[in-house]
């Protein structure tokens, strides 16, 4: 039997190296993987389903899904994972702790991105500034026009306005024209060398392992998505994806494990293991709905309760029903 020619989009991550080398190979199917950033992978996969496989944005695809208009289904493989404590700046020389962020004007590339989500999520539980307390400001991180990749339509209390035309939100904080300003990347320009602009947590690091020994939640980004159409056709196929994504990230933990020589360009690796382990356990980056059911509640329900899912989805209907179990020997 020939097997499917597919493309894959994806990022090129330690964990997806194996498939990229042809280390690990998807059963059946004979791949074209296109290694791009999230933007141009988000920005081609929803407006136009351009790849047969493709990472996709846990947001944007609970956007879709929630409205049945998904052109992919999802399986529980999560590229990136992130602590998004590091993802909101402020001007310092205003902000002093999170509750000061009432009333401000916070600047958002997108209101519907999964960073985002998780951050508003993070300062409505732990410090009860709710998304309607401030007021959103849209535009692009480094370059002015950037769209709302997706249509919403946002609870009415909820307060949204673009960025002057030509202005992008790292200008816009660099100047003091927001108060604040939550992103995947951090701010570029001028605003990245002002004395005045800083995380809004001092330490994140230490606010982040706080949150997770209280929760138990570590932030899902991305999934992996599989044209509708072609599972229809090919149902085997959401199962051999999912192998084949668990195969490479093995690949990668067992390299990233070898310390006889370090296999990323970073000092105290070997440290940093260790403690991830020691505070999450061993599978601390871990696929599959059972060991992240707790932290695909959290983000479910703070998606709806932000107006961004159309309903409120379960857990058990955002994936594709082979996710849900698997053989055992």
């Amino acid at each position: 039997m020939a097997k499917l020619n597919l493309s894959v989009a994806m990022g090129d991550y330690d964990r997806t190296r194996a498939l990229l080398d042809g280390e690990v190979q998807i059963d059946g199917v004979d791949p074209v993987y296109m290694t791009l950033s999230p933007e141009e992978i988000f920005f081609r996969a929803f407006r136009n389903a351009e790849f047969d496989i493709s990472e996709l944005s846990f947001s944007s695809y609970l956007v879709k899904a929630s409205k049945n208009e998904s052109p992919y289904v999802a399986i529980p493989v999560f590229l990136s994972r992130a602590f998004r404590h590091t993802s909101i700046y402020v001007r310092k020389d205003r902000i002093k702790r999170p509750e000061d962020l009432r009333g401000c004007r916070i600047g958002v590339p997108e209101y519907q991105l999964t960073a985002i989500v998780w951050a508003r999520s993070i300062l409505q539980d732990d410090y009860g500034v709710r998304p309607e307390d401030v007021t959103w400001v849209r535009g692009g991180i480094d370059e002015p026009g950037r769209p709302e990749k997706i249509k919403l339509q946002l609870p009415e209390n909820v307060k949204m306005e673009s960025a002057p035309e030509g202005d992008t939100i790292s200008a816009m904080l660099d100047r003091g024209d927001i108060d604040g300003f939550i992103a995947p990347r951090p701010p570029g320009g001028d605003a990245a060398n002002n004395p005045n602009v800083g995380w809004l947590f001092d330490d994140p690091t230490a606010t982040a392992k706080e949150y997770y020994s209280r929760t138990g939640v570590f932030p899902i980004m991305h999934v992996v998505g599989i044209k509708k159409e072609l599972l229809e056709k090919q149902p085997w196929l959401a199962g051999a994806v999912l192998k084949a994504f668990e195969k490479s990230k093995a690949a990668a933990l067992a390299k990233l494990s070898d310390t006889s020589a370090t296999k990323v360009t970073l000092p105290f690796v070997e440290e940093q293991l260790k403690a991830a382990r020691e505070a999450m356990g061993s599978d601390y980056w871990s696929y599959g709905v059972g060991p992240n059911r707790k932290t695909l509640e959290t983000f479910v329900q703070h998606h709806y309760s932000q107006g961004l899912s159309s309903r409120l989805m379960s857990v058990d209907e955002i994936f594709h029903p082979a996710s849900y179990e698997s053989f055992k020997i």
